[in-house]
């Protein structure tokens, strides 16, 4: 039910592979140096083989790592002019220096290398624990129903930016709220902050879904003017809200600009739950208002409800097609939520070419 999805797991494997390619080219090419040297004229030097394996070493081995190849190198190279050659004339000196020379020089190169690492890190870091804080990961069960959430970040290394989603159990039933935040940045973290925030209170405080929704339309219209309007505050957000009350097979959906959410049957049934009529993303209330209405469905045991992003509807192939969710899972059937958007996340991947141009925030809740 990780956030970010199989990223993470890729990163790591694809990390690791490359460390083995990394070592194997160092020893190659020292091993390619020596035979070079031996088989060659004395004319001829293996130094730009000797000279270029301490520099791949530098930015992947550890301080450790680099200095024992440079140490391996100018070995081999005394080694070579020993057993060999049996000379150390000026040529021979100097191939020695030079690749000496490059070795420290590796070692320096690590050096700083590591710090900028460190430093990506810390920022790293710093980045995981904002998103933990703002949009923290829900319990894998609420109010009886099975809950998996994802959120994969377009952009590599990423943790969070203008999509969110949250659940809550109140009196009133599990409420849920997806949504997509105009822009990116910063001004869109702020933006999900109030959004999140706005909806944790309402959905404890407020009778009706309906209600719900004027709270987060009103939090987002004082934010902006705070902020001197959506110049400076990222406030047009499209979302849906959900209710499913506690022991009642229904499901109450407001969608307000955003894609519509899928209701999979137990038996691989799929319905859309489209909205009834049209309606304005939050944020926007200035441009026209109307009443929220709720349109409500059966939500029978066995099926699971979907909420997603546009990142998951417009994901794009090579030619320029569109990722359709509901023609893709119409028929399938899942044995809980997680497995659900591990799929998901996996066709998109596959679909797009494994890079995607938006965040992607999913949200799939299973009535046991």
């Amino acid at each position: 039910m990780g956030q970010r999805g199989g990223h993470g797991r890729e990163a790591e494997q694809g990390l690791s592979r490359a460390r083995f390619f990394v070592r194997l080219v160092t020893v190659l090419l020292i091993v390619a140096g020596a035979v070079y040297d031996y088989v060659t004229p004395s004319t001829f030097t293996g130094v730009p083989l000797f000279t270029a394996a301490p520099l791949v070493a530098a930015p992947f081995f550890s301080p450790r790592g680099t200095l024992l190849t440079g140490l391996a190198t100018v070995a081999v190279v005394l080694g070579v002019h020993l057993r060999y050659t049996r000379s150390y004339d000026s040529d021979a000196i100097t191939e020695l220096v030079t690749v000496a020379t490059v070795a420290v020089l590796a070692c320096v190169m690590n050096r700083v290398v590591r710090r900028g690492s460190e430093q990506l890190t810390s920022v790293r870091q710093i980045a995981e624990a904002a998103q933990r804080a703002v949009l923290p990961e829900p319990a894998e069960r609420i109010g009886g129903l099975e809950i998996a959430a994802r959120y994969e970040a377009a952009q590599e290394g990423a943790f969070i930016g203008g999509d969110l989603y949250a659940v809550q159990d109140t009196p009133h039933g599990v409420r849920l709220v997806v949504g997509d935040v105009r822009g990116k940045g910063m001004g869109a973290v702020a933006a999900v902050a109030v959004v999140i925030g706005a909806f944790r209170e309402a959905a404890e405080q407020e009778a009706t879904l309906e209600a719900v929704a004027q709270r987060l339309e009103r939090a987002l219209a004082r934010e902006g003017l705070r902020r001197n309007g959506l110049d400076e505050f990222e406030g047009f957000t499209t979302a849906v809200l959900a209710e499913i009350p506690h022991g009642n097979g229904l499901v109450r959906v407001i969608n307000r600009g955003h894609p519509e959410p899928l209701l999979l049957g137990g038996d691989g049934a799929l319905k859309v739950l489209s909205a009834p009529e049209p309606a304005l993303p939050l944020g926007m209330g200035d441009l026209g208002t109307w009443p929220d209405r709720a349109s409500e469905t059966e939500f029978p045991s066995g099926a699971t409800l979907l909420l997603h992003t546009d990142g998951l509807s417009e994901a794009r192939d090579a030619q320029g097609t569109f990722y359709d969710p509901a023609a893709r899972l119409a028929g399938r059937m899942f044995s809980g939520p997680d497995p659900l958007l591990a799929a998901l996340t996996a066709e998109v991947r596959r679909h797009t070419g494994g890079g995607t141009t938006d965040d992607m925030a999913l949200l799939a809740v299973r009535r046991p």
